[in-house]
């Protein structure tokens, strides 16, 4: 059953953020229509969702920011985000995110501790097309003989993450190098049915049977030293080259960068030791003043040496990540509408082109707000496979499950809406629809910020 947004949230989204959004200590000036912020301000929203097999997410979030004297305005000067929240079910978010340039002189540090449960995570398999999805399987009032389980295409995960990342000068702000360290921890696990099944009538409940994850460890395609996850600590490297004009939301500019991630066995990563490079390329274009733009993401991340284990592979690069979901391709941060880790693969691409159109701007509360309405395409596909032997024992059963040359382009489609305080706030709700139905049926977010 797909994830149920109740109209509480939709509401908030628009108003709430301009009633908890204030100053903390903030005294401020008019420069023409715009209000220059100093001392503290603060963003927050409740995290309202509902799910009748994760039941029903409560919590909240908030993001503090420091404008100091006013002089870097709208740019801050420290921003820091926390969110806690939880699912009836068990899963849940636990994060602190952390962002400065005045920190540490002429550095800029971030970092991110974090500690997400997750009762029922998205898997597919591996190679896009090439893992069949049957999305009968999944469905409840589909035939005995047809339905496996509504959670068929999921497994359990907790995952530990801190990162520690610096960006410094090397000529100006334009171009930088970026360095950092990273501990992660994987926890994988089959469903927690007995959590999962808890207070619901016995027709409601979900099966007792394997799902495609248990398959997967069956069939040796996830190996025993991989299939309960472990450590990926890490190290990055790379360059960072930097002309957009305002960081939350730029109107011009390019934003490119190169990563290398290394994850060597001593670093404590048991029986894994892997790098990986991920490349990326953003640009911005003005097409009305202050009023219309278009960008658009291309992306490229693969495995240079090594092998990496299955749990890593859906994991997002970055030289700089305010999200605190980090899987694809697939979902609110990659592909819009497509299923979250539809596509893995031991190397990928994707692209995101993006029109937006800030249509309104006025002061609500003594806040700055603007409100903005943005389209976007967004796509990308498996480059490199990840190899394995498809299980002689399966048979025909075999093209239930695997494909060999069907992986091609995924493609989604949609438009979105933003709400923007004091111009770093922003709440973001976007509805994407996939153009193959073998993506999944279209799915709606609503978090924070633009996607790139």
């Amino acid at each position: 059953m797909k994830m149920k947004t109740l109209p509480i949230v939709m509401a908030f989204a628009i108003f709430g953020c301009a009633l908890f959004y204030a100053p903390a200590t903030s005294a401020q000036e008019e420069t023409g229509k715009q209000k220059i912020k100093t001392g503290w301000t603060f963003g927050a929203l409740p995290a309202i969702s509902y799910n009748s097999d994760l039941g029903f997410q409560y919590g909240a979030l908030v993001n503090l920011y420091y404008f100091g004297d006013g002089t870097t305005y709208p740019k801050y000067m420290h921003s820091l985000y926390a969110e806690v929240s939880r699912y009836t079910k068990g899963s849940g978010v636990n994060r602190l995110f952390y962002d400065s340039e005045y920190l540490i002189p002429n550095i800029r540090f971030t970092a991110d501790l974090s500690y997400l449960t997750e009762q029922a995570l998205d898997f597919y398999g591996f190679n896009g097309y090439d893992a069949v999805y049957n999305s009968t399987w999944e469905d409840d009032q589909e035939a005995a003989n047809i339905y496996k389980s509504r959670l068929y295409y999921r497994h359990g995960r907790e995952m530990f993450r801190f990162m520690a990342d610096f960006q410094g000068q090397i000529i100006g702000k334009k171009l930088r190098w970026v360095a950092g360290f990273g501990i992660l921890n994987n926890a994988v696990a089959p469903l927690d049915l007995e959590a999962l099944n808890k207070g619901k009538k016995d027709e409601d409940k979900l099966p007792d049977i394997p799902g495609l994850y248990d398959k997967y460890v069956e069939w040796g395609i996830i190996k025993a030293n991989e299939k309960e996850g472990g450590w990926t600590n890490n190290l990055k490297l790379g360059l960072v080259y930097d002309t957009r004009d305002f960081e939350p939301n730029p109107m011009k500019g390019i934003w490119s960068e190169v990563v290398l991630f290394a994850a060597p066995k001593f670093f404590g990563n048991g029986d894994f030791g892997f790098n990986k490079i991920s490349a990326t390329h953003r640009q911005y274009f003005t097409l009305v003043k202050d009023r219309l733009s278009f960008a658009y993401r291309l992306n490229y991340q693969g495995t240079l040496t090594g092998k990496a284990p299955f749990y890593v592979q859906p994991y997002m690069i970055n030289s700089f990540s305010n999200s605190s979901n980090t899987d694809g391709l697939g979902g609110s941060k990659t592909i819009r509408g497509m299923l979250r880790n539809r596509v893995v693969g031991d190397a990928a691409a994707f692209g995101n082109a993006e029109l937006r159109w800030k249509f309104l701007r006025t002061v609500v509360f003594n806040q700055n707000l603007y409100l903005g309405l943005n389209t976007f395409l967004d796509a990308g596909q498996v480059i490199k496979k990840v190899e394995f032997d498809i299980p002689t024992s399966l048979g025909a059963e075999a093209s239930k499950y695997f494909l060999t040359d069907e992986e091609k382009l995924h493609t989604t489609v949609g438009a979105g809406l933003r709400i923007v305080l004091n111009e770093n706030f922003i709440v973001a709700v976007d509805y994407g629809m996939p153009l193959d139905k073998r993506d999944g049926s279209g799915g709606l977010y609503i978090g924070l910020n633009y996607l790139f």
